[in-house]
């Protein structure tokens, strides 16, 4: 082979390794594109309830109402998601502790609590973390009659969940699965650079990849779940009589 016959042949592979490498990295990133449209990833999964009997604030004698402060343990029966519930849906479970009043039972097991969703949000990553913001509102012991609360919600007993002082619950940000979803797509991409270019195929395919990882971490959705099953912890912010609302109010 002469030497004209070798350059041409060492540029056409060149030439072939340079399109190679961008058509890959083209297809790269369009599948990492296209999985930021799918679902959005799902969170939270509900864990074992607590069992520790909750702390209630001091009453007094011949009190007439539950005093702000008083907590109150609900199951949830309603899942939520913020993926598909908004402003206006009602939740409701029910209460798994009792709550006692001077000794006597106010509110007994099995009672219905019932409340509204206030906000369900679920942002891209680069925006922020998925929230909501829940507010019970009702009671309806076994008997049927109803009370009205206004509470805040303290606590879950899913701890992949957290709950802002404001009452919000909040979904994770990026976490371990994110990591290692970025680490995959640096590594596909050297895998796909070195393919090509060698060593410095492999540096550049490192960068695609993680550039491309990044783009879609930054774009993807991300969903906060409360499933049926999860107890939920609310304190009272005003005292609740204890006297029945009148049925159609």
């Amino acid at each position: 082979m002469g030497p004209g016959t070798l350059a041409r042949s060492c540029g056409a592979k060149l030439r072939y390794g340079k399109d190679a490498m961008k058509i890959l990295s083209l297809m790269l990133l369009t599948a990492l594109t296209t999985a930021a449209q799918t679902k959005p990833v799902v969170i939270a999964e509900a864990q074992p309830p607590a069992t520790q009997t909750l702390a209630q604030p001091a009453s007094v004698p011949n009190a007439t109402a539950l005093p702000i402060g008083t907590a109150i343990r609900m199951k949830l029966e309603t899942p939520l998601s913020t993926a598909t519930n908004k402003a206006g849906d009602r939740f409701g479970g029910r209460v798994t502790e009792a709550v006692l009043l001077n000794g006597k039972t106010i509110i007994p097991v099995g009672a219905a609590l019932e409340g509204d969703v206030i906000r369900a949000e679920q942002h891209r990553r680069i925006r922020g973390t998925p929230s909501f913001a829940l507010r019970p509102n009702l009671i309806t012991l076994p008997d049927g009659r109803k009370f009205v609360i206004n509470a805040t919600i303290v606590d879950t007993s899913n701890r992949s969940l957290n709950v802002t002082d404001e009452g919000e619950i909040e979904g994770r940000g990026h976490d371990t699965a994110d990591w290692v979803e970025t680490g995959v797509g640096t590594a596909l991409g050297t895998g796909i650079g070195a393919a090509v270019g060698g060593g410095k195929g492999a540096l550049i395919g490192a960068t695609i990849g993680a550039g491309g990882t990044v783009i879609h971490w930054l774009t993807k959705t991300k969903s906060a779940q409360i499933p049926a099953g999860t107890e939920i912890i609310m304190e009272l912010n005003h005292p609740m009589a204890l006297s029945a609302v009148p049925e159609g109010e």
